[in-house]
C-alpha cells in the first residue's frame, strides 16, 4: 500500500503512520524526521531547511522533494509506503504525481486547533532518534528517555504554542486544499481523532481496510 496521511501538526500522523507499518510491515517516511536529521547533521540541504524550520515556517518544495526522491528509490519502499508530512502543498502533489509516484489512498486525521495547541505543548521528542512521546498521551516507561533509544526527551521549539498557532494557519492556507486535490481523484478518506489513541487507530485501520 502506498499511502500518503494528512492531517494538522499533532494530529497523530506519526503515532498512526508508526502502528500502520507495524500492521503492513512498510516503512513510513517522515519527512519531518528526515529534514531534522539533516540539520542536526549539519548538511548543506539541512542549513538551508533549518532557517525556515526555526521561524516556524514549512521548507521549499525543492528541498523536500529532494529528500523524497532519494528515499522512495530505496529497496524498501518497493512493497509499499507511507509519506507523513508530504505533500503539504498543492504544486509538490503535483511534483509527486510528475515522479510516477502511484498512490494508493491519501488518509486525512481531523482533529479540532484548540485539541491541537494542548496536544502540542505536551509532546515531547527523543533528541536521539526523532521517536515522539507526550506527557499525557503516550508517555516514556521513564520520564524524560526514550524507551528506543534512551536519549533525552526534550520539548521542540516548533511545540511551543504560540509557534503552534502559527503552523496551524500555514497549515489551513497550504495543506488544506490537499483534501480538494485528493477528493478529486477518489483517493481521499477521512477519519476523525479521538481522545483515545486506540479508538482513533481502529477507525484508521477500518478505512484503510487493514
Amino acid at each position: 500500500m502506498k499511502l500518503i496521511l494528512l492531517g494538522a501538526p499533532g494530529a497523530g500522523k506519526g503515532t498512526q503512520a508508526e502502528l500502520i507499518c507495524d500492521r503492513l510491515s512498510i516503512p513510513s517516511i517522515s519527512t519531518g524526521n528526515m529534514i531534522r536529521e539533516a540539520i542536526k547533521n549539519g548538511t548543506e540541504m539541512g542549513k538551508k531547511a533549518k532557517e525556515f524550520v526555526e521561524a516556524g515556517k514549512l521548507v521549499t518544495d525543492e528541498v523536500v522533494i529532494g529528500i523524497i526522491k532519494e528515499r522512495l528509490s530505496e529497496k524498501d519502499c518497493e512493497n509499499g509506503f507511507i509519506l507523513d508530512g508530504f505533500p503539504r502543498t498543492i504544486p509538490q502533489a503535483e511534483a509527486l504525481d510528475a515522479m510516477g509516484v502511484e498512490i494508493d489512498t491519501v488518509l486525512s486525521i481531523e482533529v479540532a486547533d484548540e485539541k491541537i495547541v494542548k496536544r502540542m505543548s505536551g509532546r515531547r521528542v527523543c533528541e536521539g532518534c526523532g521517536a515522539s512521546y507526550h506527557i499525557e498521551y503516550k508517555q516514556p516507561k521513564k520520564e524524560g528517555v526514550c524507551d528506543l533509544c534512551g536519549g533525552n526527551l526534550i520539548c521542540r521549539k516548533d511545540d511551543a504554542p504560540e509557534t503552534v498557532l502559527d503552523r496551524l494557519k500555514v497549515f489551513h492556507e497550504q495543506t488544506e486544499p490537499l483534501k480538494g486535490y485528493y477528493e478529486k481523484t477518489g483517493k481521499l478518506k477521512l477519519v476523525y481523532g479521538q481522545e483515545e489513541l486506540s479508538e482513533t487507530t481502529a477507525l484508521v485501520f477500518k478505512a484503510l481496510g487493514i
